[in-house]
């Protein structure tokens, strides 16, 4: 079938890939109807590799997608042929002990659509395990239902968090992952986001979204503002989303006593981190990675308007244009926050 093919580093292809799946007795057979573009899709592209993730044969991008069920295995009683749904792309090892613990996002086995060696689902219909594969209710549309994959770390962070109703929080980058961070604190009872970015196309989009105060990262005092409006208290959780460094050792500055952090996005690099900062503040400090048990949230908030994904979908490709779509999203322009392909 024809699939995008990332050959290697910064060479893209659109061409007929034969690759061998076997429907078993607990799978689907979902035609692709919508895949988002990640920026992990856009590192392997520009990069060849992510940490220890290296490019070393051509592989097929995408892993937020939404699609049609064409064919159920036997055993599938949940899902029927024409169903609307969305995949969520990492299958780890039933029988590891993370995955028997309920932590299966921790499982060193997982197999996860576009992370080297697996195949992504950026080609016309994938075989995908059914217990994997959720229904889509009938008020949110595909091109929503793929952004249920970055949502979900948005809400996994929000649960890691801990968030109470009342609380104030701050959110550092307003990509994607942040703004979707952001809405999921707000519907998870937070009163109040400070979201912060040197993109001030998307501070304004932030601003859109509720309860949200933009902060530039750089011409603003962002702590001040913060200190100012809590009378000198600080927010009650810090979601470091943006990756970036600087932000990320910043974190206990404008956070409150006996706060939380959540580290959201991954930097490139090890960052500074001030021990001490967190002592005196009696941090609590969390990670994400990936998320666990929260597609069916994630749908349902959709479904029920709690959350509104679509201000954050900008833009969209036909599967043709796929590569055009990666040189897009290569270098996206300031007011661009998340590219879809159509298939």
């Amino acid at each position: 079938m024809k699939a995008l093919v990332l050959e290697r580093k910064g060479e893209l292809s659109l061409r007929d890939f034969d690759i061998v799946e076997k429907m078993g007795p607990q799978d689907v057979r979902v035609q692709i109807d919508v895949v988002g573009i990640c920026g992990s899709d856009v590192h392997y592209y520009t990069h060849g590799r992510i940490g220890p993730f290296v490019v070393n044969e051509p592989m097929i991008l995408g892993h937020e997608a939404s699609g049609v069920v064409l064919e159920t295995g036997s055993e599938v009683t949940h899902l029927k042929v024409g169903q609307r749904v969305c995949m969520e792309p990492g299958i780890p090892d039933p029988t590891s002990r993370p995955s028997r613990l309920g932590k299966y996002n921790l499982d060193p086995a997982v197999r996860f659509w576009a992370t080297p060696p697996i195949h992504g689902c950026l080609r016309p219909e994938v075989i995908h395990p059914a217990d994997f594969t959720f229904a889509v209710p009938e008020n949110v549309t595909q091109a929503e239902a793929a952004m249920v994959e970055p949502l979900a770390v948005g809400l996994h962070a929000a649960t890691k968090a801990r968030v109470k109703p009342g609380d104030v929080a701050l959110v550092t980058g307003a990509g994607p992952i942040g703004l979707l961070t952001a809405l999921s604190a707000l519907s998870a009872g937070c009163s109040h986001v400070y979201v912060t970015d040197v993109i001030r196309e998307k501070l304004e989009l932030a601003r859109s979204l509720g309860s949200v105060t933009p902060l530039h990262a750089v011409d603003d005092d962002v702590n001040g503002a913060i200190l100012s409006a809590t009378d000198g208290w600080g927010v009650d959780v810090v979601f470091e989303a943006s990756g970036n460094a600087r932000a990320a050792a910043g974190v206990f500055d404008p956070l409150c006593p006996d706060g939380t952090v959540v580290f959201v996005g991954m930097p490139l690099e090890p960052i500074a981190y001030d021990v001490v900062a967190a002592q005196v503040k009696e941090a609590r400090v969390e990670h994400v990675f990936r998320y666990a048990h929260v597609y069916p949230r994630a749908l349902a908030l959709m479904a029920g308007g709690g959350i509104d994904v679509k201000p954050l979908i900008t833009d969209r490709f036909d599967f043709e244009d796929s590569i055009r779509a990666f040189e897009f999203a290569a270098a996206m322009p300031p007011s661009s926050v998340k590219a879809q392909i159509e298939l």
